[in-house]
């Protein structure tokens, strides 16, 4: 294969998605791109007439014949570099592709940042492969890399961010049914640690931060509508009406029906007894706990 020499890098395409749909990724490349894509798993025949400036595997859900597959390019195009595109990611997968040589790791979707950033390095090394700078010394290609968020932060500053999340979340669906195991599972933590660290960071428990959220929706709505009570404890959470006007008397001293009628400037003093506390409650609620 001839040295290209084309005012585009030349990247040559393997396919190595379950269903074919590299073509969707493909077609963001070629407006800066000479795309082609190989019409099998060599990239050593004599169908391409110029070098490719890059060997692009795309996967999907990276299988070991895929990854065997990228093995025995490497060891048959050594001097092309490799990018491996990934829908699936791992923490062990990215490890692996480190190791086994490949020159760029890009995990899909592609945000527009992390793809100009590429093409800026891509056209970088190009140069250097052009001008013979690889053979002279090793290139310095600025590849711009960010420093991981679990780097730059602090342990502290994790935990805030992680929680934030969570708190967003129970703002948005605090109505709803909300899973704790998969909360937690959006922070990063076990179920068990990420209880913990809710009662440390906001002095209150999971469940119970629910509930009070529930409890001020449900009176803002006994203040400002003439929804009947029933369809407000729906709408705040509770799926059971009784256990709706029950907890509402435990946690305001009062019924519903009695703080509507008092209105908003005559409120009882709030009690905290442990809202939600067996399993019964928090099914009737919404609230999933851990398995």
């Amino acid at each position: 294969m001839a040295c290209n020499s084309g005012s585009k890098p030349v990247l040559l395409w393997l396919d190595l998605t379950h269903d074919r749909s590299a073509e969707e990724l493909i077609g963001q490349f070629r407006s800066s791109c000479d795309c082609r894509l190989a019409r099998d798993s060599s990239v050593t025949d004599a169908e391409h007439d110029q070098q490719p400036d890059m060997i692009c595997m795309h996967f999907d859900r990276p299988d070991a014949l895929g990854l065997n597959l990228l093995l025995e390019v490497k060891r048959t195009a050594p001097s092309i570099p490799i990018t491996m595109f990934t829908v699936q990611h791992s923490e062990e997968l990215a490890v692996w592709a480190m190791r086994a040589g490949v020159w760029e790791y890009l995990v899909l979707p592609l945000p527009c940042a992390e793809k100009t950033r590429y093409l800026e390095s891509l056209q970088q090394l190009r140069t250097l492969r052009q001008g013979g700078a690889v053979h002279a010394s090793k290139p310095c290609i600025e590849r711009g890399c960010p420093l991981p968020d679990s780097i730059r932060l602090t342990k502290s500053h994790q935990i805030q961010r992680a929680l934030q999340k969570a708190l967003l979340h129970i703002d948005q669906h605090f109505h709803e049914g909300i899973d704790q195991k998969e909360l937690a599972q959006r922070c990063g933590m076990t179920p068990f640690r990420f209880c913990r660290l809710f009662k440390e960071q906001l002095g209150v428990g999971f469940m119970e931060y629910i509930l009070r959220k529930r409890m001020d929706f449900a009176k803002e709505l006994l203040n400002n509508s003439q929804m009947p009570i029933t369809s407000i404890g729906y709408e705040s959470g509770f799926k059971d009406p009784s256990y709706f006007a029950r907890s509402f008397k435990q946690y305001m001293g009062c019924t519903p029906s009695e703080y509507r009628s008092a209105g908003p400037d005559k409120e009882s003093t709030r009690t905290d007894l442990g809202l939600g506390s067996t399993r019964e409650e928090m099914l009737q609620t919404g609230i999933r706990e851990q398995a």
